[in-house]
């Protein structure tokens, strides 16, 4: 057999190997690896350049959903093949969570601010990431709110009520937060959501005089520009980067995880609260960004979870930007 050939036998005998190699105390993780213990990556944080703006894309670690019910309006078998066409599991989706760091101007601006100490026991990994990245709260200027559910909300207020950013201003769309704070609407929700209006006061009640309302279609901070994308939830908003010729649209959850919603742009997750309107927008703006060869950046795809969007039959393809050690 020559160095090429790779033959039944040979790769048995390579996963062999492999299945020895994994009861080794190996360096930097141990025997404890080797026992199915979870070890923590390197911190989760990646930078890339849209112009004159640098953009550091923060993770926050992942929460599990069972795939029975996730998607509301296709066959759990389809799903199901959807997911083993991606290569992942068929029984649950982890699905990640991104911020955005904007670095422009001699500001700090975030987007969204991730799950706090909120989130699921794989999540809240956001704050170590932040400071692994080299930044401090205290500096942020900014803070964007895409809208207002708890993986984008909570990370602005601890559970005991402290404020994570001291010092910084406050933005949100002016349409959902007509809705959240709406008081005869939170009365009225189903029980299921009164969690969700509940959590949006507790976040927002301390500062709500002092927060900063936008309308979509208008340029918020320099280089930034609010795109309305309802369906998601009613104000839910993507952003419009720009710097010189550098583009990047913050798609926020306009699509949950892109292997589902990207390759299905029809297909509505039991999160978005207008299925329908939120097919809708994802298309449009999928289609946007294709046409445009815009950069794009998801909240939920796999870290660092950006890259660009390329039409593929009835629906599109997530091509992820190639990692670079250098901006």
């Amino acid at each position: 057999m020559t160095q090429f050939d790779l033959t039944r036998r040979g790769a048995l005998a390579g996963a062999g190997a492999l299945a020895v190699a994994a009861t080794l105390d190996l360096p930097g993780l141990g025997p404890a690896h080797a026992q199915g213990v979870p070890v923590n990556q390197a911190p989760g944080f990646y930078r890339y350049k849209i112009g004159d703006i640098t953009i550091t894309a923060i993770n926050d670690g992942f929460g599990r959903r069972p795939l029975e019910g996730f998607v509301r309006n296709a066959e759990l078998a389809d799903v199901k093949k959807a997911m083993e066409q991606a290569f992942l599991p068929q029984d649950a989706l982890n699905i990640t969570f991104t911020t955005l760091a904007i670095q422009h101007g001699g500001k700090l601006t975030l987007i969204d601010t991730g799950n706090g100490d909120s989130g699921a026991p794989t999540s809240g990994a956001w704050a170590g990431n932040f400071k692994a990245a080299g930044f401090d709260p205290k500096d942020v200027s900014t803070v964007v709110f895409s809208h207002f559910h708890g993986d984008h909300i909570n990370g602005f207020r601890l559970k005991d009520g402290t404020a994570v950013f001291p010092n910084a201003e406050v933005m949100v769309p002016s349409a959902e937060w007509a809705f959240w704070m709406d008081d005869a609407k939170a009365s009225a929700a189903p029980e299921a959501m009164k969690g969700a209006f509940a959590g949006v006061r507790r976040v927002f009640g301390p500062v709500a005089k002092d927060v900063k309302q936008f309308e979509a279609g208008k340029e918020i901070l320099p280089g930034i520009t609010a795109v309305a994308a309802p369906g998601h939830t009613p104000g839910h908003t993507v952003f419009a980067v720009a710097s010189g010729s550098g583009k990047l649209m913050v798609m926020s959850d306009t699509t949950n995880h892109p292997a589902l919603f990207v390759r299905n742009p029809d297909w509505s997750a039991v999160f978005d609260m207008d299925g329908p309107q939120a097919a809708a927008t994802r298309r449009k703006l999928l289609d946007m960004v294709a046409a445009e060869r815009m950069q794009v950046a998801f909240y939920h795809a796999p870290f660092p979870a950006t890259g660009h969007i390329a039409k593929a039959g009835n629906g599109f393809e997530l091509v992820p930007v190639q990692w670079s050690t250098a901006l």
